[in-house]
């Protein structure tokens, strides 16, 4: 028998792999000073596009107040203990009957973390008998959350109608033999590509199958649609989606997520959410900060407008100069170039160092080899000077990578790591 431990030796993975090279700069950054358009990195002043502070909250003076009041008054630990045991109090009751209303649902439930939650309110959602639909470029919070289901689940090819209506008949036919459900899974807005869910073409087909719809728009709240209230808003469907889920972490600034849905959904699930029911509550402090950011959200509509000015500045820009940006549909900002992982850690390296920029790098496994995804994060508080650098500066690298500069440069981490 093998010790345990020595395929973690022997293979650290295929983003483990790079821990040497990659590590303190390409992945798991410090980046220093409050949070804005410009910070520092390794001493530099860079201009941010990696933070997913989409409304510019995070260091909004009138935030920073309301966070520190509330730490004072409660401080960290308050309350202690779960919601169903000691964590209840009348500001969690408030933030969730607010939360409902914005979005347009019954009722709305605090949840601890996104990530979590979603894992957790998957697994309440379904039993063994019932059938599960996803995309497969679907989060990895709700791909974790599709492991645990104990009965069948179907993946479709991403945003594709055919495909959806294939697994539903698929799902069908399955759920008559098991005497289940089903339960559909989209995201409002994928976080990489920035492409909307076909949310409203996936609610049309509820008129052939029996299925329930759930949403996460993690990336839509708060960006998306007439009010803020997220995709389904924007897409007119707000209605049919039967459980809707957002985080505080992107458009609140803040820690904390929510799910939302009609009344008796919401009782089942605070009833039967695992990771809720045996976790602490969600801090007072959060809970005080997350009602000011949403108070803002509802009645500073010039924040979500300032965003877009931002956004369609920094894409169209990049249109203009011939950049590749897949099919966005919201602020997500993708820049697809060609190139192998040492080529992309050259330019990423040659971007953050000589121009000043610093946003994500996304490379193989998460996308095919031979692509590198640079992904942009836009915000309120970014400006047109940002965005001009910005642009700049991508030209110049495009330049680069396409006359065998950076894969020069490279050659020698390549050779380090046999590729």
């Amino acid at each position: 028998m093998r010790d345990l431990f020595d395929k973690i030796y022997k293979d650290k993975g295929p983003l483990g792999k790079w821990a040497d090279q990659a590590e303190g700069y390409f992945v798991f950054p410090k980046l220093e000073g409050p949070i804005s358009n410009r910070m520092r990195f390794q001493g530099r002043e860079v201009i941010t596009w990696s933070i997913n502070d989409y409304l510019g909250l995070a260091n909004k003076e009138e935030v920073r107040k309301v966070d520190a009041e509330a730490a004072a008054a409660y401080g960290s630990a308050y309350p202690m203990g779960a919601r169903m045991m000691s964590g209840h109090t009348d500001l969690h009751e408030q933030l969730q009957d607010e939360l409902a209303e914005f979005v347009d649902k019954e009722a709305a439930y605090l949840l601890n973390f996104g990530y979590q939650g979603m894992v957790s309110t998957i697994d309440a959602l379904v039993s063994k008998d019932d059938i599960i639909v996803y995309d497969v470029d679907a989060h990895a919070c709700i791909i974790d959350g599709v492991r645990l289901h104990q009965g069948q689940r179907y993946t479709y090819r991403h945003n594709d109608m055919d495909s959806i209506d294939k697994n539903l008949m698929r799902a069908t036919k399955m759920a008559e033999k098991t005497g289940g459900g089903i339960l559909l899974i989209s995201e409002g807005v994928f976080g990489m590509r920035g492409e909307q869910g076909k949310l409203k073409e996936i609610v049309a087909l509820k008129q052939k199958y029996n299925f329930r719809l759930f949403v996460d728009d993690a990336h839509g709240f708060g960006t998306l649609g007439a009010t803020g209230a997220g995709t389904g808003e924007e897409q007119g469907v707000q209605d049919q989606i039967d459980v809707y889920f957002a985080t505080f972490a992107k458009s609140m600034a803040s820690t904390g997520a929510f799910i939302a849905a009609d009344q008796g959904i919401i009782d089942y699930l605070k009833y039967n959410l695992r990771s809720q029911m045996f976790a602490k509550s969600l801090q007072m402090q959060l809970v005080v900060g997350a009602l000011k950011r949403l108070d803002m959200l509802r009645t500073m509509p010039e924040l979500k407008e300032r965003l877009w000015e931002n956004v369609n500045a920094l894409q169209n820009g990049l249109r203009e100069r011939g950049f590749d940006l897949g099919t966005t549909q919201s602020c997500v900002t993708p820049v697809y170039l060609k190139g192998s992982i040492p080529e992309a850690m050259a330019l990423v390296k040659d971007l953050r160092e000589n121009h000043g920029v610093f946003c994500s790098i996304v490379v193989y496994p998460v996308i095919p080899k031979g692509l590198i995804l640079l992904r942009l994060i836009p915000t309120a508080s970014h400006t047109m000077q940002d965005i001009e650098e910005t642009l700049n500066a991508f030209s110049a690298i495009r330049e680069l990578l396409e006359n065998g500069t950076y894969k020069r440069i490279s050659a020698s981490v390549a050779a380090a790591m046999g590729e």
